[in-house]
């Protein structure tokens, strides 16, 4: 059984993993965009190479990111355990004067 402490690590990976998946994506939309455009305004040049392969790298970050996170998320419980504590505690309501 995992301790507490690497659950709570876990969960913050995939948090961090699910941001910077999205940032990636993000990315490859915006290399394959300019990809596009510079590869429309001047085929073969220098600037369309270099969009290539940032896409191709950003690409490949994002495939990364996913499997990674998937790994992730298949090891670590779906839902944490059923005697385990509430993640917000209730909090008693102060009447105002």
């Amino acid at each position: 059984m995992a301790s507490t402490t690497d659950r709570i690590k876990a969960v913050r990976a995939v948090r961090q993993l699910r941001r910077t998946r999205t940032f990636y994506a993000v990315a490859v939309l915006v290399w394959a965009a300019s990809t596009a455009w510079t590869g429309w305004q001047a085929p073969g040049s220098r600037q369309m190479w270099v969009s290539a392969l940032l896409l191709t790298v950003f690409t490949g970050l994002l495939l990364a990111a996913c499997l990674w996170l998937q790994r992730l998320q298949a090891t670590s419980p779906a839902k944490p355990a059923p005697h385990a504590a509430p993640r917000r505690t209730a909090r008693p309501r102060h009447a105002h004067a």
